[in-house]
């Protein structure tokens, strides 16, 4: 068995050394798989393509050195990478990474905050101009080195990045169309076939091909979709829809200059603000856009997290018109017409500000309140802690005041304001009674059925309080029905709270005698804190907190060695330098007699 053994495995050797001559090593990358990994795992998840391309630069490093493929020593001089030189896998992971090397240093230029100017703008295209050209290379030589799967990804690729190319320079989307169609048609068939996790990978590529697909179209004219439409198209997430962000921002930046020419006026409180900055009157748009998507028919069905983005960016946009504001007032001189216009649409603006960040917190509350009851699900979830709800109505409590301090401010106060400060004033009533309650939900948590009854009594005072004077009001049915809720609940869990409090009332003594059977001397080994007998300058109970698990311990057995102070050591250094007298004389001659003198 081991002669045939050995046979056979010289006759697939020899067989291997006479194809070898004939039939070149076919390579295999699963580049899209490659890509999004390395991608995810460094910066491209939130949008960091300066980490990424730095990524990218010492993978190269790494590449470069381990293929011993450096430039020269000294002098530079640039190897080229061809068919020959392609030996091994990493030669192809070369080209990779330095058209992602390319195509990254492009994006970060893109995500400049006040958008490139034309000099980088020029640079932009450059940088995409070159990993247009390594992609192609990385194409070629997978054509030549790859097996046929990876010379599809490649092909892929480098039609996705020509088409990202065309994309930017705004020309040729006739050609950019068909450029992105073959990319969606490599990863629709590839997608059809390999693991569950290549799939999912390719069907996301071609779902974010899809909307840069559909702009070729709008811009080509054989689409008859609104801009709206490709708004919704660009709430989709993936690195490659950023370039269609970026167009998308441009072209919506575009329509709200157009329309900003028609919005003179800011309308608060029954009041009328002119609007004579160009920029204020585009900021003031694009959040007045986004908060038709919070306050709209189909507001209802829009997530509770995409909510928030839109708060942001409605916050963003507030703060910018803000800032027009504020450096308008900076340069308007001693027009005093001019000033008390800005101040009052400065007020106005903040005011409105106040508003949504009072209402971004309400949500956020909302947010907690769902997760409040509910057990981990299968998101690994956390759920929220009453103390985490008792800091939100902090916030809410700080912002009613802020922005009632802010609408009170001025002089002459209008009927409006007042009413608008009465109607925050009722709102901090009812955010005060909700944080008591909460607050004594955490207390009742602790185990503090004193705290937690007198705060839901407090509670239950103010929710009462609240109610009656919203319904005098006759105003936000929302808010009445929640105290009318909060009400009950801060009822009914006074009454748990005073009834559990009797109970382990009444089993306090056998409570109490046996955790006092509990106290041992040396305990079981177990880490305590602190001794009993260091705590006797502190009221504490003696038996410890109903929440600690570990029995009281008396002192530790047994005693611990102490230093403790021992006598001086002096050493006599005059001794040795001291001559003494002869004492001879006075020592006691003993008598010998006759018999000891002769043994002696």
């Amino acid at each position: 068995m081991a002669k045939n053994s050995d046979a056979s495995a010289m006759e697939i050797d020899d067989s291997k050394s006479n194809n070898s001559d004939q039939i070149s090593p076919k390579f295999s990358i699963n580049v899209l798989q490659l890509l999004k990994s390395a991608q995810m795992q460094h910066g491209l998840r939130h949008g960091d393509y300066t980490r990424y391309r730095r990524y990218c630069t010492a993978r190269l490093r790494r590449l470069y050195k381990s293929l011993k493929f450096t430039h020269g020593r000294g002098k530079y001089t640039r190897k080229a990478i061809t068919e020959s030189t392609v030996t091994e896998v990493r030669f192809l992971h070369l080209v990779l990474y330095t058209a992602e090397r390319a195509w990254s240093h492009a994006m970060e230029k893109r995500q400049l905050p006040d958008g490139p100017n034309a000099r980088q703008r020029i640079y932009l295209i450059g940088r995409l101009r070159k990993a247009v050209k390594w992609a192609t290379l990385f194409s070629n030589l997978c054509a030549i080195k790859g097996d046929s799967r990876t010379s599809l990804e490649a092909e892929a690729y480098a039609s996705y990045m020509k088409g990202n190319l065309l994309f930017e320079q705004d020309q040729n989307w006739d050609t950019a169309l068909k450029n992105f169609k073959s990319a969606r048609a490599v990863y629709e068939e590839l997608g059809k076939y390999g693991d569950l996790e290549n799939q999912v990978l390719c069907r996301e590529r071609v779902e974010e091909l899809e909307p840069s697909i559909r702009y070729c179209l709008h811009k080509i004219g054989a689409s008859n979709f609104q801009t709206s439409e490709l708004l919704q198209i660009g709430e989709m997430e993936g690195p490659a829809l950023d370039l269609f962000k970026a167009k998308l921002e441009a072209v919506m930046a575009e329509e709200r200059s157009q329309q900003a020419a028609s919005l003179t006026e800011f309308h608060w409180l029954g009041h009328r603000f002119p609007l004579s900055n160009a920029k204020t009157r585009v900021a003031i748009l694009k959040a007045q856009e986004l908060e038709k998507d919070l306050h709209g028919p189909v507001s209802d069905s829009v997530p509770a997290e995409k909510k928030l983005v839109i708060f942001d960016k409605i916050f963003t946009a507030y703060h910018e018109a803000i800032s027009c504001i504020r450096s308008d007032l900076a340069s308007a001189g001693n027009a005093e017409n001019v000033k008390d216009d800005l101040y009052g649409l400065d007020k106005a603006v903040s005011a409105v500000l106040g508003q949504r960040t009072i209402e971004r917190n309400q949500l956020l509350v909302s947010i907690a309140k769902s997760k409040l009851t509910k057990r981990r699900d299968d998101k690994n979830e956390k759920i929220t802690k009453p103390e985490e709800l008792v800091r939100l109505y902090d916030l809410l409590l700080q912002n009613t005041a802020d922005l009632s301090d802010l609408v009170s401010s001025g002089r002459d106060k209008k009927p409006e304001e007042v009413t608008f400060a009465e109607e925050l004033a009722l709102k901090s009533l009812a955010f005060q009674a909700e944080r008591c309650f909460y607050l004594a939900r955490s207390y009742s948590l602790a185990g503090k059925r004193a705290e937690a009854y007198a705060l839901y009594c407090r509670a239950r005072s103010l929710a009462e309080n609240a109610l009656q004077k919203f319904q005098h009001v006759n105003k936000n049915d929302q808010m009445i029905k929640e105290l009318k809720t909060l009400y009950n609940e801060c009822r009914s869990n006074s009454c748990i709270e005073h009834a559990m409090g009797i109970i382990e009332e009444e089993k306090a003594p056998e409570n109490l005698s046996n955790k006092i059977s509990t106290i041992s001397l040396s305990g079981a080994g177990k880490k305590v804190e602190k001794y009993l007998l260091e705590k006797l300058d502190v009221y504490e109970s003696v038996v410890g907190d109903a929440n600690v698990k570990v029995a009281p311990r008396i002192e530790a057995f047994p005693l611990a060695f102490q230093s403790i102070p021992r006598n001086p050591i002096v050493i006599d250094l005059a001794y040795n330098y001291i001559d003494f007298p002869s004492l001879e004389n006075r020592m006691k001659k003993d008598k010998k007699g006759f018999i000891s003198r002769l043994w002696g």
